[in-house]
């Protein structure tokens, strides 16, 4: 029996793994490039060339454009931009190893989020599968503790990451995924022009920097969220955050492989925490309730 991969959930939810190894596998890219120029400004080319490179692709991909998708999409793009400020402007205060840790609470937050939002009930087990991924994050990215500005800031980062999960879970199947992913892409462009615009923004220094914000903003931004959006149309939010916490994985992955780092049993512990929550979530689907289509 043939498999309609366009509206295959488990498809679905593989594409979103391969999203989260291309966001693992920048993360040294990234950090060497951030070390050359500003964050913001960083962020600014990343996601003004990722809206560029989409409209080019599909020019008239926004043709049907509605009021209220118009609304929908820029209301997302404008918590997730808020999210990248928020997770950057931590990283000034907080260490590299916290910042991750507590940006991936968003596996936390989003069930917290979607019954506030949305007002459904997140049941026991849903908690269960929560808190294993979250023990696997806290094994691969926890080294000491403090509470400052930069923790705070973060923490809020997550959230915001939370509450565009949730949205876009509610929101991605009532629309076509290339036009609403574009619409949150250049929300997020102009918010980060925006941000870096009163120290003035400048070109990339150097050729390996321009290639990073290439990649990034093509793989890790135009690809990766066109992917998001057209999956989590099929599958729930808090599955879809459970999924992606296999970001720090990859992550760990690439940095042994790729940096030289060692590899431990604390982050092997982690990566098989995470792995768990994944094999568990897919396995009793019927555990996490999916939004109803409309």
């Amino acid at each position: 029996m043939s498999v309609n991969w366009k509206s295959s959930p488990l498809i679905a939810l593989i594409a979103l793994v391969g999203v989260t190894a291309v966001w693992g596998y920048t993360f040294l890219a990234v950090q060497n490039a951030i070390a050359r120029m500003p964050v913001m400004e960083f962020l600014a080319w990343r996601f003004s060339i990722a809206s560029i490179v989409m409209i080019a692709l599909r020019p008239a991909c926004l043709r049907n454009l509605t009021r209220l998708e118009l609304l929908r999409g820029v209301g997302l793009g404008t918590v997730l931009g808020l999210g990248y400020i928020a997770q950057t402007y931590g990283l000034l205060y907080a260490s590299a190893a916290i910042s991750g840790f507590i940006t991936g609470m968003f596996v936390v937050f989003t069930p917290v989020m979607s019954g506030i939002i949305l007002r459904r009930k997140t049941n026991r087990n849903t908690w269960l599968v929560v808190a294993l991924a979250t023990v696997g994050l806290a094994l691969l990215s926890l080294n000491g503790w403090s509470v400052g500005i930069g923790e705070l800031l973060t923490l809020v980062c997550a959230v915001f990451f939370a509450i565009h999960i949730v949205g876009l879970g509610e929101w991605s199947s009532l629309y076509d995924p290339y036009g609403f992913s574009l619409i949150q892409i250049a929300t997020v462009a102009v918010i980060s022009l925006i941000a870096a615009a009163p120290d003035g923004i400048s070109l990339p220094p150097d050729a390996g920097v321009w290639l990073v914000v290439g990649i990034t903003a093509v793989l890790a931004t135009a690809v990766a969220f066109l992917v998001q959006t057209w999956a989590q149309s099929l599958v729930s939010a808090t599955r879809a955050a459970v999924v992606m916490t296999m970001e720090p994985v990859f992550a760990g992955i690439f940095a042994v492989v790729m940096g030289g780092n060692q590899l431990t049993l604390r982050t092997l512990g982690g990566a098989a925490c995470i792995l768990a929550a994944m094999l568990i979530i897919n396995l009793k689907s019927t555990l996490i309730s999916t939004p109803p289509q409309r």
